[in-house]
């Protein structure tokens, strides 16, 4: 198959992500003697300065992570937390159904910072200047304009200048930038350049300065600044009123990313690690159990079968989904009764020839499932109460996203994460930090009745993802993608094609992909559309013929609109090392040697 880009091979590392600066970076630090967890905080904290519309310094982050000298895969889960003072109660009292989908009141306590500084701290090896060093460089001295920024700017320009005046004195201040355009965020390198300043001048151990650097953020000038701000300053949000946030300086205080055990499961001689519910990544564990029990090893590609089973199990994985997800610190998710075979094996008879147009839930354990109020049983609304990822236009919302980064290193380190939130047209830019908090706390729900209802100290279930996967008695593949709902849609395709069909990495990223969006969106409106099936236009005419016979409701894409992949592999003990990027966009890249 001819590929758009090679796959990388080397021995030395490799570093694929969703934007080339942030792989570039993460290279660079593999070259200074860093190792792969040092690779990937180095190019996360990239991200957030040059893909500012897709993630920030407030945002959140699962980071899964392969640590080989231990030989275990962990989770660090940088997902903040709800405000203490937030609660489904105050919301109605403020007259409010849902969460308002921007603004200060949909702002949950930030994690990335703190997960990827954890990260650092207990198994990088790098002095934190070094891994800082790149971010403020290209804060301070520029990074381009990407057409997405360029668009999104010009669709809050309006938003900004009439109700944010924070963001519109930040990015607005000469005019819109053009995409190729050099942009300095002056505000957020000095930001990041005084908590370095602060963490060196705690002294010279790298434990004791990147100590420094969380303490800075979230018990120091940066809190200070942000709860000052929010709790002070009420902006209008997605509701049409303006409010102010429920952050306090306590809840800051008191967060830390916690490690925790990632949930698995077998399938076909891999062993496969996901988050827990806290996400939805537990549908890519589900839908391997649905899959194993069918033969893939004979479909093509492009078999419309092998495009029936995986749309049909989806459906029923994110039914589950919708009726059981939610924070397990809060609500008793069963999480084993989701992802026993006996569970999977009653489950898969629901699949049949014919594409179904239900949404359908199971009863794990024997419970019966608690969907949202205006979720009713056979299909989705437009008008549920949560509200999802909207940025504001002059229409007032239109889609965000993420971004995503893999690295493995000569030692078989992985990493595998999806930062997201914290955009700029999420929130107001607090003044003087050069970032705007995120807004996950949108989707909760304001049901209490429901495992996602919103609670104070209590995680949103997103739909960020990430996974490592394992084979032959160590980790072999970190691997995800950007994209919402379609994450554990577009990442298992891939999987699925390196697997079953025995494409290298390149060719299982390039190879036309295709999602439903049978089941309820997780953003605003919830929007559901039962048999949806989206394929890019590179599929024969007689696969999409095939798939309309059995009643898919089938919408041909752009040839190259869907999914934003990166992988990486190691592929012996452990050289060769393996990277694949995602051409779509022309924006993603990987490294290697």
């Amino acid at each position: 198959m001819i590929t758009t880009r090679p796959e990388l091979q080397g021995t030395h590392g490799m570093v694929s992500s969703t934007h080339w600066l942030a792989s570039g970076v993460g290279m660079a630090a593999l070259e200074a003697g860093g190792n792969a967890f040092d690779a990937a905080v180095a190019a996360g904290l990239t991200l957030q300065v040059v893909e500012p519309h897709l993630n920030g310094p407030a945002g959140e982050v699962p980071i899964m992570v392969y640590d080989a000298a231990i030989d275990a895969v962990e989770v660090v889960a940088g997902q903040g937390v709800a405000p203490a003072a937030a609660s489904v109660e105050h919301f109605h009292d403020l007259g409010l159904d849902r969460v308002p989908g921007t603004g200060p009141l949909a702002a949950c306590v930030p994690g990335a910072f703190d997960a990827w500084m954890r990260l650092a701290l207990e198994r990088g090896r790098l002095p934190l200047r070094d891994l800082m060093s790149p971010a403020i460089e290209y804060a301070t001295r520029g990074f381009p304009i990407l057409p997405r920024i360029n668009a999104v700017l010009e669709a809050v320009a309006p938003k900004f200048r009439e109700d944010w005046p924070e963001s519109a004195a930040l990015w607005l201040a000469d005019g819109v930038p053009r995409a190729g355009d050099w942009f300095a965020n002056t505000d957020l390198a000095a930001t990041y350049t005084r908590i370095l300043e602060e963490a060196e001048a705690a002294g010279s151990g790298r434990e004791a300065q990147i100590q420094a650097a969380r303490d800075a953020f979230y018990r120091g000038f940066v809190a200070e600044r942000i709860v000052e701000f929010h709790r002070s300053t009420p902006r209008v949000d997605t509701s049409g009123a303006a409010h102010t946030g429920l952050l306090t300086e306590q809840d800051l205080a008191a967060y830390e990313a916690p490690v925790e055990t990632p949930l698995s499961v077998d399938y076909h001689g891999w062993t496969v690690y996901k988050p827990h519910a806290w996400s939805q990544a537990p549908v890519f564990l589900q839908q391997l159990r649905l899959l194993e029990g069918f033969d893939l090893d004979p479909t093509a590609p492009d078999d419309p079968g092998f495009v029936h089973l995986v749309v049909e199990a989806a459906k029923l994985a994110f039914a589950d989904r919708e009726a059981w997800y939610g924070d397990p610190a809060f609500v008793d998710v069963p999480t084993d009764d989701l992802l026993d075979p006996a569970y999977a094996d009653q489950r898969r008879r629901l699949i049949g020839d014919d594409a179904s147009l239900e949404l359908r839930p199971g009863a794990p354990g024997g419970r019966e499932p608690v969907l949202p109020p205006e979720l009713p049983p056979t299909q989705g609304t437009g008008n549920a109460l949560g509200i999802g990822e909207p940025t504001v236009d002059s229409e007032g919302e239109s889609p965000g996203d993420t971004c995503h980064v893999d690295v493995v290193d000569a030692e078989g380190n992985m990493v595998s994460a999806t930062p997201s939130g914290g955009w700029l047209q999420s929130s107001p830019v607090v003044p003087g930090l050069g970032f705007a908090l995120g807004t996950r706390a949108q989707m909760f729900w304001l049901d209490p009745q429901h495992p996602n209802a919103l609670e104070g100290g209590k995680r949103p279930r997103t739909t960020l993802t990430a996974g490592i996967a394992r084979r032959d008695g160590r980790a072999r593949l970190a691997f995800g993608t950007p994209g919402g709902d379609r994450q554990d849609q577009w990442g298992l395709v891939f999987f699925l094609r390196h697997l079953h069909h025995g494409m290298n990495l390149q060719e299982a990223i390039d190879a036309p992909t295709f999602h439903s969006d049978h089941f309820p969106s997780s953003f605003f409106p919830r929007d559901a559309s039962p048999g949806a099936l989206s394929l890019e236009d590179r599929f024969p005419k007689e696969t999409v013929a095939e798939l309309e016979r059995r009643g898919h409701l089938v919408t041909r894409e752009d040839p190259w609109s869907l999914g934003r992949l990166s992988a990486v592999s190691a592929a012996g003990d452990p050289a060769p090392l393996k990277a694949g990027a995602n051409p779509r966009g022309q924006q993603g890249y990987a490294a290697g040697r």
